[in-house]
C-alpha cells in the first residue's frame, strides 16, 4: 500500500500550471491508493470557495474536477491565516473542506511514513 501523501498547493490562478500540477498529483495519488491530504494556501484557497469560477489551463484536467476527486477520497484543508486574509469562512467553503492551521499541517506532515510535497 502506498504511504500517506500530503500535497500543499501554494498558488492559484496566478500560476495555473504549478497549481494544476499539485492538484493532479493529489488526485493521481488517490487513484494509486494513497491516503491523501491536500492543503490549499495562498491564492489556492480560492479553489475551495463554493461558486467561485476557477482558472482554465489548456491540455490539463479541470481544477474543479481534480479538487472534487480529492474531496471524494481524501481530505482538503484551507490554511487558517490564508482564509482569514481573504475573508473566507467555513460557510464559504465547498462541503467537506475544513480550515486548519500550521499545527494541524505539521501534525499530518510528521505522521509516520508521510511524504509531503509542496507546489
Amino acid at each position: 500500500m502506498p504511504r500517506p501523501l500530503i500535497v500543499k498547493v501554494t498558488c492559484g490562478a496566478e500560476d495555473p500550471e504549478r497549481c494544476n500540477q499539485g492538484l493532479t498529483v493529489a488526485a493521481t495519488a488517490l487513484t494509486a491508493g494513497a491516503d491523501v491530504g491536500l492543503w490549499l494556501t495562498g491564492e489556492a484557497t480560492w479553489l475551495a470557495v463554493a461558486g467561485r469560477e476557477p482558472f482554465t489551463l489548456e491540455h490539463a484536467a479541470d481544477p474543479v474536477g481534480l479538487l472534487g476527486a480529492v474531496l471524494a477520497g481524501g481530505r482538503v484543508t484551507v490554511c487558517t491565516q490564508c482564509a482569514a486574509r481573504r475573508g473566507i469562512t467555513e460557510a464559504d467553503l465547498l462541503p467537506g473542506v475544513r480550515i486548519a492551521g500550521a499545527a494541524a499541517f505539521v501534525e499530518e506532515a510528521l505522521a509516520p511514513d508521510v511524504q509531503a510535497l509542496v507546489y
